[in-house]
């Protein structure tokens, strides 16, 4: 990855560091971005999500 995005790209780690309950894994990386668009004062952020078995989803999530 190049150096410029290293303070953009999983500022706080990934799921495997941060645990999340079994099922609510979609919820946890959304209420998270959100909560840290806010701490870092941005507007827009990406969640993506690995499914398995080939299969994926992104999300862009943009706050006031």
């Amino acid at each position: 990855i190049n150096a410029e995005y290293m303070g953009l790209v999983n500022v706080n780690g990934g799921a495997c560091s941060l645990g999340h309950p079994i099922g609510c894994s979609g919820v946890r990386l959304l209420v998270t971005l959100i909560h840290l668009l806010r701490q870092q004062k941005k507007k827009r952020g990406l969640a993506t999500l690995c499914i398995g078995g080939g299969e994926a989803t992104a999300l862009v999530v943009e706050v006031p």
